[in-house]
């Protein structure tokens, strides 16, 4: 972490655990007025250390309660067809998140569906088009234990 200091620190803390407050709120947090703060927290953004600011919204209420890990193997590796597999992954808004990793498995998908009639229909509709794709094996979250969107820093 180059050019970022213990106030920087505390500005993206503040920042992940809350991106709605405002400047003057925020400077009172960590004892500095408004404008250094704004001036930093627009260098962060500058320098790429905050990326973007969201909404987290609950999968409850809006139906995609029901979350599933997919390990996907792949049956060839060559470079292209890696390349569409991922072009494929990406335009599924079921798939929340997806990860190349190491192991038995080439990819782990993070998948939001409402229940397991639409994860069987999903598999079946979509996921299931997608060539190249050797096995998987599904694995359903029966509660969710701990779940952050905070960087420990």
């Amino acid at each position: 972490m180059e050019n970022i200091d213990t106030i920087d620190l505390a500005i993206l803390n503040q920042l992940q655990n809350n991106s709605n407050i405002n400047i003057k709120e925020l400077a009172s947090t960590i004892n500095l007025t408004p404008t250094p703060v704004y001036e930093r927290i627009k260098r962060l953004e500058r320098d790429g250390y905050i990326t973007k600011y969201v909404a987290l919204l609950d999968k409850q209420k809006l139906k995609k309660g029901m979350t599933v890990f997919c390990n996907v193997r792949l049956k060839e590796h060559a470079k292209n067809v890696g390349a569409n597999f991922v072009k494929d992954i990406v335009a599924l808004p079921e798939i929340v998140e997806c990860y190349n990793i190491a192991g038995d498995y080439d990819f782990m998908l993070k998948i939001l569906v409402e229940d397991m009639a639409s994860y069987q229909n999903f598999v079946m509709h979509k996921l299931s088009t997608i060539e190249n794709i050797g096995n998987t094996n599904s694995i359903f979250v029966m509660g969710e234990i701990k779940h952050s969107t905070t960087l420990p820093l």
